[in-house]
């Protein structure tokens, strides 16, 4: 199964500068729990902006089309279609990221887990996909207000594909 796993805001904004929009400790936990076990996949820069380097009892899969590209701890593929060929069926995979890899994989992707971020981001310079509703049925939905250490209002959405 492929699912797809980001936070966005009101506007599918999703980065400024190779890092999140917003600092959201329940979302940083619900990723965790969803993705620790599994393979998450992701694209160079993604993988450039985590501060400590490949994410600890994952199997950290990072696409590349530089074939002298380098990612410790990862395994790098030139394609996202090679490095799916490279799961066994029964992997459990979560595309992390960035936006040129989400738009890739919202071809081939069973689940989204998103965060919806009920707030608009002052500098966006990547987004994600739009979510086509003809494609899409929300699963589930569960919203959070903010409180003292969550800046805003949020949800996380799961929509499977129909």
């Amino acid at each position: 199964m492929v699912s797809i796993i980001a936070a966005v805001d009101r506007n599918l904004g999703i980065g400024f500068q190779n890092k999140l929009l917003f600092w959201l400790p329940n979302d940083l936990k619900r990723f965790k729990a969803l993705t620790t076990g599994n393979t998450i996949i992701m694209g160079r820069k993604t993988f450039e902006s985590l501060p400590k380097g490949a994410l600890p009892n994952r199997r950290n899969v990072v696409l590349s089309s530089n074939p002298e590209t380098q990612c410790p701890g990862a395994e790098v593929f030139p394609t996202l279609e090679v490095a799916l060929q490279s799961c066994q069926p029964e992997e459990q995979v979560y595309i992390i990221g960035g936006a040129s890899v989400y738009k890739q994989a919202m071809q081939v992707a069973d689940m989204l887990c998103l965060t919806e971020i009920d707030a608009e981001a002052p500098q966006v310079d990547a987004y994600f996909p739009a979510v086509d509703s003809a494609v899409w049925y929300e699963k589930s939905r569960e919203s959070h207000p903010d409180d003292e250490k969550h800046p805003c209002p949020y949800a996380f959405v799961d929509y499977i594909r129909k």
